[in-house]
């Protein structure tokens, strides 16, 4: 995949680290429940939180802004450190500012354009908290994780994803001294692409060398990566669930080829590819989308489990798997149907490095340590939901012909039904402005707790 936070289009909105206070903080609740048994689950108060990187950020002192458009205030913000003191984070209007609204307990959804008094605002990120001040901490490895989506509102060039990534769980707040603000306001982002977009890593700004890009973003000299497991990277037309793995095994700030931007993708410490199970691109045309198997006119069920080689907690991550339950009836995952390819449904160490023949990609997920450096990953993991388009390549790497150039009969490169042109963001952003993504009733605990069928 190639999420990207170019996508972060809102006027006026920008970053910080130390706290403001012209607005209280106030997480949205969305509780959870933890499962050791079908029937057996108990309620967390847990809560969500908006990512930095979407808030309003002025200087400590006033209501100065210490970035605007695609630059930064060079009074406030010489260097990155003097940046980071001399600005504050300040908290959400979360339904007003980001259309991220709670329509029952235990659901959340994200509007993916809102229009507020600064502008309007595109797509929203937000993380899992278990206190008002601490990221929910998971640890997958002989679990699963299920939840309830809505994708019916979401078309073609979209991406509702949920996800794990490898952050802190205080958000960065103990390990670095210029970040004061910490989970509680949504800091210490992290993923496999390496994002050199993150205006504040690990508590200083990404100032030295930053270049907007005309709009509302740009890039810096450093970026931030960590391992990632995409649970659910979806629209109405497409989906794929991927598992991405680094050579560190922690958050780490990268720069230059580290980074793997453009030609070094393949020399970055992260491998950005990951090994995805997307049905369509697997010869299964007629699994998942608008009257599909999976009909995505309705909400349905998604399960992945985590199977380990000795069937505990700390076992070695061996395969992970995939289940719908949609009216009541649970729907295994589709059979691969590529020449190459064993007949499979789930993501294993045979099925990434025979997908990856069979389609002539690179194995860096296998070269950085595949299933297993995923195993060990997913034992510190925060919990992403989110809302987003693709300034980088439209999207069409999830649901359309990617790379755009190569003959879409050739086995992998087509990975859904979508047009090219439908993901651009300028297209999508004003087509689809009400578009419009729901998450619910989040489960986990032992395998087999967590659904039933009817």
């Amino acid at each position: 995949m190639y999420r990207s936070a170019a996508f972060l289009t809102f006027a006026s909105l920008v970053l910080g680290q130390q706290i403001g206070t012209y607005t209280a903080e106030k997480h949205p609740s969305m509780p959870i429940e933890v499962c050791t048994a079908p029937g057996s689950c108990t309620k967390e108060s847990t809560e969500v939180v908006l990512d930095s990187n979407w808030r309003w950020t002025h200087v400590t002192d006033g209501y100065t802004n210490c970035y605007t458009g695609s630059e930064w205030n060079a009074t406030a913000c010489p260097d990155g450190a003097t940046c980071a003191k001399n600005c504050a984070i300040d908290g959400a209007d979360y339904s007003g500012t980001y259309g991220i609204t709670t329509p029952s307990s235990g659901a959340l959804k994200l509007q993916f354009v809102t229009k507020n008094g600064n502008g309007q605002n595109v797509g929203s990120r937000v993380y899992l908290m278990a206190t008002p001040d601490k990221y929910k901490m998971f640890n997958l490895l002989n679990k699963e994780f299920t939840f309830d989506v809505d994708v019916s509102k979401l078309p073609c060039g979209l991406n509702g994803a949920v996800y794990f990534s490898e952050m802190h769980e205080d958000g960065g707040l103990s390990a670095f001294d210029g970040n004061a603000a910490g989970a509680k306001y949504g800091t210490g982002y992290c993923d496999s692409q390496c994002p050199q977009d993150i205006k504040f890593i690990n508590g200083e700004a990404n100032v030295e060398g930053w270049g907007g890009d005309g709009g509302n973003s740009g890039t810096g000299k450093y970026g931030i990566c960590c391992a990632e497991m995409d649970i659910w990277e979806a629209n109405s037309d497409a989906t794929a669930y991927t598992p991405h793995v680094c050579s560190v095994n922690e958050q780490t700030r990268c720069e230059g080829v580290d980074c793997g931007a453009g030609s070094d993708r393949y020399n970055s410490i992260c491998d950005k590819d990951g090994c995805d199970f997307n049905a369509f691109r697997l010869g299964n045309k007629e699994f998942y989308g608008p009257s599909k198997t999976v009909d995505t006119t309705k909400p349905f069920t998604i399960v992945t489990q985590f199977i380990t080689d000795d069937g505990t907690d700390t076992g070695n991550l061996k395969s992970i798997h995939r289940y719908y339950v949609q009216d009541g009836v649970v729907i295994p995952n589709s059979q691969t149907e590529v020449a190459g390819v064993d007949a499979t449904n789930f993501i294993s160490e045979q099925f990434c490095e025979q997908q990856k023949t069979a389609f002539g990609d690179n194995n860096y997920y296998g070269q950085l340590g595949g299933m297993a450096a995923m195993g060990k990953s997913l034992t510190k993991m925060v919990l992403v939901l989110s809302i987003w388009d693709d300034h980088a390549v439209n999207m069409n790497w999830l649901d359309s012909i990617f790379p755009n150039d190569a003959d879409p009969e050739k086995p992998g490169v087509a990975r859904g039904r979508c047009d090219p042109a439908d993901g651009v963001p300028e297209t999508i952003e004003a087509a689809h402005p009400d578009a419009y993504v729901i998450y619910s009733n989040i489960k986990f605990g032992a395998i087999n707790s967590t659904f039933t069928a009817n």
